[in-house]
Parts: structure tokens; sequence; C-alpha cells
């Protein structure tokens, strides 16, 4: 039984090196993702380019969705002269800042209406590079310090990735609004590099190698059966009939929320509002309802259990969007975007809490770290996939249609989480039945 602590003694651990690192480095892992998806997004918009345009380019999103196809190799491989200077894990971390802080500087000077093409190109050089410090993170996070230190070190992690998205949405959004998108995307290169120097005086990690190697012959295929084949299967051995359904659930509870999220801020742009009034309401005010969801999530859910509010959480994420559609019809005002925004980030703090818990409930203790990567590519690729389309449905069918569309594909999830509370519920009556005799 582990000794107990004082206050204090718990507290000063936030205080501590390795977590104010793991701060750091969330804000390294946070700032990209909205620059090359809503944020560019608004870019695009103002520059003129069609919402069928804009849809598409939300395809540079699957790159975080795929991450699991090159994650193996960040164990394997070792960059020269980076991997004896700075060790396996930060010098993986240090080569993606370079890609993200480089990639966003060479997106900076280019004109989006005339130059589409090669912006797109740069921002999968930002995509790539990103995914792959996330895989890096993650391991050094779980390698940098014993057990008693991770959840200090993960809330950091997050706090530090929630701060990083403020700065890459509403950060980007008032400088472009009083200067320019130029400059905005030259800043957010700067903060980037200006990251490496965290993660150069950071602690080196223990790594604990694999038993197996890459070593040609029967090396390999025990390698890559391990890696790969043994996750899934051992997936299939313990849900066996249920894996399907599990499966589509993960694909498809998210699809409402992403599809929608693509066109977010042309939509708001094409209604008149400012950069700043997005910014203001969108980003900073919905900070706050999505950490108040995640917080009424995570109350529910140990209340309640996972099954109930993984229901609930489908039914407001879908139902939100129709809101959105709502919003469409009437004259645009703060007031009706904030009720909006409130609701639909309640909603997205609430469901993937829910989501979250549920996805850490299916994972093999000893297939950790792989199933919930797999999990997390399975519950994204769709959405994302269908988002490239959703510049074209606004342009032929309207916002408000669109929305609505986005929010029939939400049926779906709802009816798969519904089915899911009925199988738990079945198993719990006949896990009590056999106590009972």
């Amino acid at each position: 039984m582990p000794q107990e602590q004082s206050w204090w003694a718990a507290l000063s651990v936030y205080a501590s090196k390795p977590v104010l690192v793991l701060f750091a480095l969330g804000v390294s892992a946070g700032l990209p993702f909205l620059l090359v998806f809503s944020t560019l997004t608004a870019w695009l918009t103002e520059a003129g380019l069609t919402n069928t345009t804009i849809g598409f380019i939300s395809w540079v999103g699957i790159t975080y969705s795929i991450k699991i196809i090159w994650a193996p190799l960040v164990d394997r491989i070792r960059i020269p002269v980076l991997h004896r200077w700075v060790g396996p894990r930060r010098s993986f971390i240090m080569l993606a800042q370079l890609g993200i802080g480089g990639g966003l500087l060479a997106m900076s000077v280019l004109n989006p209406a005339t130059e589409f093409e090669l912006l797109a190109f740069f921002a999968v050089v930002v995509a790539f590079s990103s995914a792959t410090q996330d895989i890096a993170i993650d391991a050094y996070r779980i390698e940098l310090a014993e057990d008693n230190m991770q959840a200090a070190m993960s809330a950091a992690y997050v706090f530090g990735y929630r701060v990083a998205l403020l700065i890459g949405g509403a950060g980007a959004l008032y400088i472009a609004e009083f200067f320019s998108w130029q400059i905005a995307y030259q800043s957010m290169a700067a903060l980037a590099f200006l990251l490496l120097g965290v993660t150069l005086i950071a602690d080196q990690a223990t790594v604990h190698r694999p038993s197996t190697t890459l070593a040609p012959g029967s090396g390999a295929v025990a390698w890559l059966t391990h890696t790969v084949v043994d996750p899934f299967a051992d997936f299939l051995r313990r849900y066996r009939y249920q894996a399907l359904l599990i499966l589509a659930l993960v694909g498809c509870y998210r699809i409402s929320d992403i599809i929608m999220g693509a066109m977010a801020n042309p939509f708001y742009l094409q209604l008149g509002f400012s950069k700043t009034d997005i910014a203001n309401v969108t980003k900073v005010f919905g900070f706050g309802m999505t950490i108040l969801g995640s917080f009424l999530g995570g109350l529910l859910v140990t209340r309640y259990g996972v099954a109930p509010i993984l229901c609930i959480g489908a039914i407001c994420v879908s139902g939100t969007n129709l809101l959105f559609s709502w919003l469409s019809t009437v004259p645009p005002d703060l007031l009706s975007l904030g009720i909006v925004i409130s609701a639909d980030n309640l909603s997205g703090g609430l469901a993937i809490v829910a989501f979250i818990a549920f996805l850490s409930s299916l994972t093999s203790s000893e297939y950790t770290a792989t199933q919930y990567a797999l999990f997390s590519s399975i519950m994204t690729l769709p959405g994302k996939f269908f988002s490239g389309y959703s510049g074209l449905m606004v342009d032929s069918w309207g916002f408000g249609n669109f929305f609505l569309l986005a929010a029939a594909l939400g049926v779906p999830a709802i009816g798969l989480s519904f089915y899911w509370l009925w199988t738990q519920r079945a198993q719990d009556g006949v896990r009590n039945v056999a106590n009972e005799t």
C-alpha cells in the first residue's frame, strides 16, 4: 500500500522539472493542430477559396489518424548525430519541432489564392511532423519518470495542449485580425522553434528496448507479429462476436463532430463574424465550456459508469448540429453564437471524456499503447476522410442542410451506443445471477 503524502507534498510535484517539461511539450504538441485545420480554413476563406477546396484541405488531418503506421519506426530508427547528442526520444521530438517550425514558416510566405498546392504540401509536412512528435512525446512521458509521477505529467501535458489550442486558435486569429495571416503563421513558427530549447534542457529518458529485433529472418517476422498481429488477435479473442460492433462504434462515434468542425470557421466568417468575434466566442469562451463539459463528463462517468454517458454524449454531439443549422437561418449576433457554442462545447467535452474512458476500458494491459493507438486511429479516420467532402456538400446544399446531414451521421453512433449499453446491462445481469447462485 503506497504511503500517504501530505497535500503540500502532492502539490509540489507540479513544480518538478519533469512535470514542467511535459507542460511545455504539451504546448509543442498542441500548437500545430489547429494551424493545419480550423485556423487554416479561416485563412483560406478570407483568401477567397471555395468551400469545396477548403473542405479538401481537411484531409491533411488524416496524417494524425494513420500515425500508427510509422510509430514502430520511432522505436527503431536512430537519427544520426542527434541520437548520440540527446538520445532516442528527444532526437525525434527535436526533428519534429524543426519540421513544424520550418513548415509553418514556409506556409507563412505563400499566397493561398495562387500557391494553394504548395501551401497544402507544407501543411502536410507540419501535420506529419506533428504526428511524429506525438508518438515520441507519448513514449518520452512514459519513460521519463516513475509511475507515481505519471498522473501529474499527464495532467500537465493535457493542460499544455489545451493552452496551445488557444494559441493556435484564438491567438493566431487575433494576430491575423490586427496584423496579417503571414505574421500570424510566422509568430507560430517562432514559438515552435523556441520550444526546441525546452527539449534541449529536458532530462534523458530511460528507454527499454523490446527483446525482438529487426534482424533478417525469423527475428523480423516475430517482431512484426508481436507489434501488429498480436494486439488485434488479443482484442478479437477477448471480445469475439462483439469486436465488429465495438470497432463500428469507435469508427462512427465522432464522425458528426469531425465533419462539422471542418466547416466551422468558414461558416462563422460567411455569417459575417470578425476574426476577433470568432476568437473570443468560439476559442476563448468555448475553451471554458469544453473544460466544464469535461469536468461534468468525468463526474457523470464516475457516478453512473461509462456506457450511459456514452449514449448521452452521442445524442448531444449529434443534436448540437441542429443548433448550427438553426444558426444559419437567423440574423447573426454574438448571443446566438454564444448559445450554440456553449451547447456544442459542453457536449463535446462530456462526450470525449466518456469516449476516452470507453476506449481505455477496451485495451489489454499487455498491449495498452498499441491497442489505444489503433483505436484512436479508427476513431478519427472515417471522420477525417468524409470531412474532405464537407466543402463540396456546403457548396451543393448550403450550410443549413449540411449541418442537418452532420446530425444525421451521428444517428448510427447513438444506436450503437445504446446497443452497447444494453449488452453491458445484460452481462451485468448474468454476473449478478451467477453470484447469487
